[in-house]
């Protein structure tokens, strides 16, 4: 008696091969629709599915496998006698392998004017239904959903001629990844479409690539990047040139990503350790990348750079001049990248920045959870500042206090930055109180000669008027922080004992 073996895929990549290979090892197979026309034009004998279920396929083809005939031969125990029995008394052959793979959903609402009707088309239904069936009973069925296994199967049919269970069981905690993926992939689509979280938190990701190691040697790490990754994201982005990616490159490098979005002018932004080092804003890339190199040249040392505009040869020649770790841009010209590609390390990354679709949550692994927020895409309006001092800031201090305050959201709290209307003079982050962040801010920008004015930006309000005095005994005229402690008064006093104008965001931006 021939094995039996059912196809129905919607990729039909190496189908007819694997088909082939399996006739050639006694199976016969019974396929659905469009399979079975592929593989019947190459010349391979099939069975029509109807001619198992005795039943034609119905309702547009959402109802031809979802049958007895078909199931039964999936889920049938052949180690215990009574399933025999009940498979000869309703004349049920048994399927010893399935090969199925799903309608292309994702496919489908990745393209920009798909509609729900078209979306909801593409969920997949018997598909997944037969993978579970013969994933559930991979004792006596192999279940296969990825194009990969079909040469790995038909080693085995050959050498032994069924598939080993070890083989069996691989296939199956396969297909429930790839169900389970699936399902989550539908419900982030109808999540999309909400504007609060849902009450079940269902996510799907597929490994990008394994990694080194993670934050440190001793961490095993992988990179995972969303089904639908955005172009404009560090898992949508591609590397043209250098060694992979490390755990702390890729963090760092979406970190540079979110800051450098924030500026529409030719920016480039130097991130050392998930903090901003130097942000630098000028009407040419090249000028923009010297304000950013002069912000901090210490730290910018093994840095990674962001740069919202081409890459040209010009500024190119600058950044090779220096250890970097990764370059990310929206394009690089010729000359770019032979100047830059001679450092054969240097990690290259092209993010298309024009697609602007913002990314909606935010996801952080806690012991035992996950925590989840909206991601911090609020912009900035000078319309909701409130000047809160005697003084109020002069035209030059507003676009000071603007750069400042667009920085000032990225950087580890409690963050403090400093800027005149063009770069970054000094970043104190990541501190136990806020008067030290300010003080760190205060001695980077010391080392700098500025004749344009500078602004200081607090990502929280200050809980007392320390942070103020300090900054006005050094110079700083403009202040703006979201506001709100109950000492509110005290800083506002200060502020306007020494002359200091200080607005108020009522918008805060902790990053922890």
């Amino acid at each position: 008696m021939k094995k039996r073996a059912l196809i129905s895929v919607s990729d039909k990549t190496g189908i007819v091969e694997f088909a082939k290979g399996l006739q050639a090892v006694g199976f016969e197979i019974v396929s659905t629709g469009g399979t079975r026309q592929a593989l019947t034009e190459a010349g391979i004998s099939t069975i029509d599915i109807e001619a198992v279920t005795g039943f034609p396929e119905m309702l547009d083809g959402r109802v031809k496998t979802l049958h007895p005939m078909i199931h039964g031969g999936l889920l049938a125990d052949l180690s215990k006698t009574g399933h025999h029995e009940a498979l000869e008394k309703m004349n049920i052959v048994p399927i010893e392998l399935v090969v199925v793979n799903l309608y292309p959903f994702a496919k489908t609402i990745a393209q920009a004017d798909v509609v729900e009707a078209q979306a909801i088309e593409q969920i997949d239904i018997g598909g997944p239904s037969m993978l579970r069936s013969a994933a559930k009973n991979f004792a006596h069925v192999t279940a296969i959903v990825d194009q990969q296994d079909y040469a790995h199967v038909l080693s085995e049919l050959n050498e032994i001629e069924k598939t080993s269970f070890q083989t069996r069981r691989n296939l199956a905690m396969k297909v429930f990844q790839h169900t389970a993926s699936y399902d989550a992939m539908i419900a982030q689509y109808f999540i999309g479409h909400e504007a609060h979280l849902p009450e079940k938190l269902v996510l799907s990701y597929t490994q990008k690539q394994p990694l080194r190691y993670g934050e440190n040697p001793h961490q095993e790490a992988a990179f995972f990047a969303q089904e639908q990754a955005n172009a404009d994201t560090i898992a949508g982005a591609k590397q043209l040139h250098g060694k992979a990616l490390s755990y702390n490159n890729i963090k760092d490098a979406d970190a540079a990503l979110q800051i450098v979005k924030e500026f529409q002018k030719p920016t480039v932004v130097a991130v050392k350790h998930m903090n901003p080092c130097g942000v630098g804003s000028a009407e040419t890339l090249t000028q923009a990348f010297e304000k950013a190199y002069a912000a901090d040249p210490v730290s910018i040392f093994g840095g990674i750079i962001a740069c919202n505009q081409v890459v040209d040869a010009h500024v190119a020649e600058q950044m090779s001049r220096l250890f970097l770790e990764v370059i990310l841009a929206p394009e690089y010209t010729a000359q770019a990248r032979e100047i830059l590609e001679k450092k054969k390390n240097l990690r290259l990354l092209q993010i298309d920045l024009s697609t602007k679709k913002p990314e909606t949550w935010e996801y952080t692994s806690v012991s035992g959870g996950m925590l989840v927020q909206a991601v911090d895409v609020r912009k900035t309006e000078i319309s909701d500042w409130e000047v809160v001092t005697d003084r109020t800031p002069s035209e030059e201090e507003i676009e000071a206090l603007l750069f400042a305050w667009r920085t000032v959201k990225h950087v580890k709290s409690n963050a403090i930055v400093l800027a005149d209307h063009t770069q970054t003079l000094g970043i104190g982050a990541g501190q136990m109180n806020r008067v030290g962040s300010v003080e760190i801010a205060l001695n980077q920008a010391k080392e700098k000669e500025t004749h344009t004015t500078v602004a200081l930006a607090s990502d929280a309000f200050f809980p007392m008027s320390d942070s103020v005095e300090v900054a006005a005994t050094n110079g700083i005229k403009a202040i703006i922080q979201p506001g709100g402690s109950i000492k509110d008064q005290e800083s506002i006093d200060m502020a306007n004992k020494y002359g200091v104008t200080m607005i108020f965001t009522h918008s805060r931006h902790f990053r922890h």
